[in-house]
């Protein structure tokens, strides 16, 4: 455009986003784009990446919303709206719809896909979340994800970056960074034992008991014979069948608890102390072995250069509530943000290159 040129109306620019752009996925081509030029300047591809999710505020009203047991999936597609047609569409992506089984408390009509929430400690709002896997190497986003505001949505956010991120560059982190929203058992097992990257992420567990007697980490595992060892060393077995808790039993034998002199602090309540070791203990097991090493200070640390680009995102480039509604919107906002994001690092780092 010239000088003089008329600039073209708004509507222009919304109509070619939300077809064009859509339609040939411009953006991600252009955040790869991007991302392959960091790698190529060297600036990419470390052997540590870190990941994380931000709230973003959704433009849905909760005057407007219903409950969510009155919401009915059975829409037309043809008569729906852009931002429900995005809903129908990912209701069987790990990220979205199939992120979790329980219906939200309300649920949004102008745009159903976002999320009831009140994660933010303050007053409940619909929210998507934006997740981020960044190189700690140099605090370049390798990856980009739009996805409901929950944990297990969060969580194959992460697992569809990390693929994503292997199949387009060649790139695989030999350990990943993460709070503890990522240390379930499938997701730790994912990353040991699927993808053979080292968790360095602290382990979600509930067995903690505050009553004085022994919790479960008192009690040792035999690998080879498949056997439990209770603090007064004595053996504890199991039949091997895994439960609904996808866990496995092992049970004391009932004399033995009997004559044992500290089944106080061990059963008092019960003639046997039963363990239940999750069938992806082994790879909880890798991470809290992690977390007790050296390295893992230094990646606590390095875990933060995901949440000083939140801040950035929403202080600098105030994206601080979407205006698109729909799965879609919220990719295309998250994805132009990283875009912008990677430039200015880029040219950061470039820039302080030539300087040395």
């Amino acid at each position: 455009m010239g000088i003089e040129d008329t600039v073209p109306d708004h509507s222009a620019f919304s109509r070619a986003r939300n077809e064009l752009f859509r339609q040939s996925d411009l953006l991600r081509e252009v955040f790869e784009r991007v991302v392959g030029d960091c790698i190529t300047s060297g600036f990419g591809g470390g052997e540590g990446f870190a990941v994380d999710a931000s709230l973003i505020e959704a433009d849905a009203n909760k005057c407007r919303s219903l409950p969510g047991s009155e919401w009915n999936k059975d829409i037309d597609p043809k008569t729906a709206g852009r931002a429900v047609k995005d809903y129908l569409a990912t209701l069987d992506d790990a990220s979205f719809g199939a992120a979790s089984p329980v219906t939200p408390k309300f649920i949004a009509p102008s745009d159903p896909a976002a999320q009831w929430t009140g994660a933010q400690k303050s007053k409940a709002i619909f929210a998507y979340a934006t997740s981020y896997l960044i190189d700690v190497k140099c605090g370049i986003i390798m990856d980009v994800e739009a996805s409901r505001a929950i944990r297990q949505a969060e969580v194959g956010a992460s697992q569809t970056m990390i693929e994503r991120t292997q199949q387009r560059f060649g790139i695989k982190p030999d350990w990943l960074a993460a709070d503890t929203a990522y240390g379930s058992a499938p997701n730790l097992n994912w990353l040991e034992e699927e993808k053979a990257i080292a968790p360095h992420i602290p382990v979600i567990d509930r067995s903690k008991r505050d009553d004085g007697t022994f919790s479960r980490e008192d009690f040792s595992y035999d690998q080879k014979r498949d056997l439990c060892i209770c603090p007064a060393q004595k053996e504890m077995s199991t039949t091997g069948r895994v439960h609904a808790d996808s866990g496995i039993r092992y049970l004391a034998s009932v004399p033995v608890c009997r004559s044992c002199p500290i089944k106080q602090k061990c059963c008092p309540g019960s003639d046997a102390r039963r363990i239940v070791r999750d069938v992806n203990e082994a790879a909880r097991d890798v991470a809290r072995a992690i977390c007790k090493t050296e390295s893992y200070a230094q990646t606590r640390r390095d875990r933060k250069k995901v949440e000083m680009a939140f801040a950035h995102l929403k202080r600098i480039l105030k994206l601080g509530r979407l205006r698109p509604r729909g799965t879609t919107g919220a990719q295309d906002e998250f994805t132009l943000a990283a875009i912008a994001q990677n430039l200015r690092r880029l040219a950061k780092l470039k820039s302080q290159t030539a300087a040395a």
